[in-house]
C-alpha cells in the first residue's frame, strides 16, 4: 500500500528541513513523541533508532496508546529529504520518504509511505489507525513551529552543521507539550 499525507507551510523549505531533520530532538518539539532512542550510528549521519509516539484515542480526555517502531533513518540536505526504513515489528519493511518542496510563499511537506506486508489488509489497518494520525499530527506541529518562527522574524537559516537557534529558543521557552 502506498499513501501520501501532505501539508502546506508558510515558511521557507530550508527552515522546515532544519527544524525536522534531527529526529533526536523530536520528543522535545513534538508533544506526541514520547522518545527517540538511538540504537546505532552509521556513516553519513545514518541512525538506527527506536521511536515511541502516542496515538491519541480520546484527545479531550488525554487518552492514547503508545506506538513503537524501529527505523534506519537518514536525510539529504541537498534534496530536503528525510528517509526512514522500518526494521522489524508490525511495520517491518515500511519505506518512508519526507519531501520538502518549495511553493510560492512557503513549501509543501509530503510524507510518502510504502508498506507491502504479506497481508494487504494489515497495511490498510496500520495506515488508517496509526500512520495517518501520527504523521498528520507531526506535520501539523512542524507547520505551527515553522510558521511561528517566521512570524517572529527569525527565518534566517544557520550554516549546515551549526545548532539551530530556532529550536534552542523554543526549547528554552518550554513550548506547551500538551
Amino acid at each position: 500500500m502506498r499513501s501520501t499525507i501532505a501539508i502546506d507551510v508558510a515558511a521557507p523549505p530550508e527552515l522546515v528541513f532544519r527544524l525536522s531533520h534531527d529526529v533526536e530532538r523530536w520528543p522535545r518539539l513534538l508533544p506526541h513523541y514520547v522518545s527517540v532512542r538511538v540504537l546505532a550510528r552509521g556513516d553519513g549521519g545514518t541512525l538506527i533508532a527506536r521511536f515511541v509516539a502516542r496515538r491519541e484515542l480520546i484527545p479531550a480526555l488525554g487518552l492514547g496508546v503508545p506506538v513503537a517502531w524501529r527505523s534506519r533513518t537518514w536525510n539529504d540536505p541537498a534534496t530536503l529529504r528525510l528517509r526512514f526504513a522500518h526494521q522489524g515489528g508490525a511495520t517491518d519493511g515500511m519505506d518512508v520518504t519526507w519531501r520538502i518542496e518549495a511553493l510560492d510563499g512557503g513549501c509543501r511537506v509530503s510524507i510518502d509511505h510504502d508498506f507491502q506486508p504479506r497481508f494487504g489488509l494489515w497495511a490498510i489497518a496500520v495506515e488508517r489507525m496509526f500512520v495517518r494520525p501520527i504523521a498528520g499530527r507531526t506535520l501539523a506541529t512542524f507547520k505551527a513551529i515553522a510558521e511561528a518562527v517566521v512570524a517572529d522574524g527569525r527565518e534566517s537559516i544557520p550554516h549546515r552543521g551549526a545548532d539551530v537557534p530556532e529550536i534552542a529558543a523554543m526549547e528554552a521557552a518550554h513550548i506547551d507539550r500538551r
